[in-house]
């Protein structure tokens, strides 16, 4: 029998959760939601024909597996008096929240793992990094990957500090690809195009680009060999990209990435003396 999933909010991130487990054929009477608002519990039972409670504990009863989808601040209070199965395995996609944090609100008999997905786990693209210690076994492991994978790829980190840095590429990662089509976007317009054209044209390429580069990894091309691909000695495309990395394209990510990594850093380390 398929293990019993309760999700602990019924959000975004939750909902492509549940429709990648649906769709992989997870048996929708084995999953159940707490979601207090009753308008986003209407809209649940609409969409996958789910029980939804509205508090964690009935949703919880028997579960096997139990993600926390909730946002930090409102994580404690979810939790208030919540008393699971010995050995359930407990999945954090809450930002910021550490596994010490848990540990003190759920108490030693769960397997705790903290997870930072992405928002293209909307589309079943998403990527998310899992971090769990050591005393957590390859099942409940195993069990964390089934359910995040239902939205996209998993990677195990080696730290829980790791967290912050998945959070910096990763889950920080799609505005960074926004803002370049955007700037790409804005750039076309100064070059004489329509906003319309220029914003086909550079949100094409986006995708395209995206496209070549999850086929070329696939072929083991490494994503630098890809972009020297395109490039012609002494052509257009050399040009422009010799500008970038002479204004300090990759000093500016550096920053931009360690200053995500910085913030998250200080949310789990705000969010834990609340605690």
């Amino acid at each position: 029998m398929a293990a019993k999933i309760a999700f602990i909010g019924g959000g975004n991130m939750a909902a492509s959760l549940i429709g990648g487990l649906l769709q992989a054929g997870h048996p929708r009477a084995r999953i159940s939601v707490a979601e207090p608002s009753a308008e986003r519990a209407a809209w649940l039972r609409r969409s996958f024909e789910l029980q939804v409670a509205d508090s964690a504990a009935p949703a919880c009863a028997g579960a096997e597996l139990v993600v926390l989808a909730v946002k930090p601040q409102q994580m404690r209070e979810a939790l208030a008096g919540l008393r699971l199965e010995a050995g359930c395995v407990v999945v954090s996609i809450a930002a910021g929240i550490q596994l010490a944090s848990l540990a003190r609100w759920l108490g030693e008999n769960v397997h705790l793992v903290r997870s930072m997905p992405n928002t293209p786990a909307l589309l079943g693209a998403g990527i998310s990094g899992l971090y769990a210690d050591a005393t957590v076994p390859v099942a409940a492991r195993d069990l964390a990957s089934y359910v995040l994978g239902a939205a996209g790829t998993c990677v195990w980190l080696e730290s829980e500090a790791q967290i912050d840095a998945v959070t910096a590429v990763s889950g920080s990662g799609p505005a960074y690809f926004f803002l370049v089509t955007e700037a790409m976007r804005e750039a076309g317009v100064k070059l004489g195009l329509s906003p319309d054209v220029a914003g086909q044209l550079a949100l094409q390429t986006f995708i395209g680009a995206a496209k070549m580069a999850e086929d070329g990894i696939a072929r083991s091309i490494d994503i630098a060999q890809l972009r020297a691909n395109v490039m012609s000695r002494g052509g257009t495309t050399e040009a422009a990209v010799r500008h970038l990395e002479i204004a300090g394209l990759r000093t500016i990510f550096d920053a931009a990435l360690q200053a995500a990594a910085d913030r998250g850093r200080e949310l789990g380390a705000s969010l834990a003396k609340e605690t």
